[in-house]
């Protein structure tokens, strides 16, 4: 019974359709520029809640910006031209993945120059190391600091 009722549940969570904010007249009658309009609308950054795509979110201006997608895709807009309008009113942050030119050059190499920079330290640090010897072992007790390292570790109590 319960193996039964874990697949009508998977089945049902399989047969729900990914929660999109999209509304449905919003939706365009031509399956292939709806599809054009959602793979846009996946790459546009919302304004209000900035961490989600406008299809994902359900704040007003998403809802606007979806709208105005499907007008510029309906006028005949290549995807192109669809995102070099919505940068040229709403700037370069619009864009969820921003586009690789001379103002966003330092925020698409920082990543990997840190990388390289924390390699070469890391090698640095390591070479200087085995050059000066630390990595060796400690050379042995002179006959002194084992009697006195015995005392030490010694059960007895001290007298004093």
């Amino acid at each position: 019974m319960r193996r039964m009722m874990a697949a009508f549940v998977a089945l049902m969570l399989l047969a729900v359709p990914a929660a999109h904010a999209v509304q449905p007249d919003e939706i365009m009658s031509d399956p292939a520029k709806e599809a054009r309009a959602r793979d846009l609308s996946r790459e546009l950054r919302c304004m209000v809640c900035q961490n989600q795509s406008i299809d994902d979110s359900d704040a007003p201006l998403a809802r606007d910006l979806r709208l105005l997608v499907r007008e510029r895709i309906a006028a005949g807009d290549s995807n192109s031209q669809v995102l070099d309008f919505l940068v040229a009113r709403y700037g370069e942050f619009v864009l969820l993945k921003p586009r690789f030119e001379r103002q966003t050059m330092l925020l698409w190499l920082l990543a990997p120059l840190l990388l390289i920079g924390g390699g070469l330290a890391l090698w640095l640090q390591i070479r200087r190391r085995v050059k000066s010897g630390a990595d060796l072992p400690a050379p042995p007790l002179t006959p002194e600091e084992e009697a006195r390292l015995a005392a030490l570790m010694s059960d007895e109590p001290k007298s004093s």
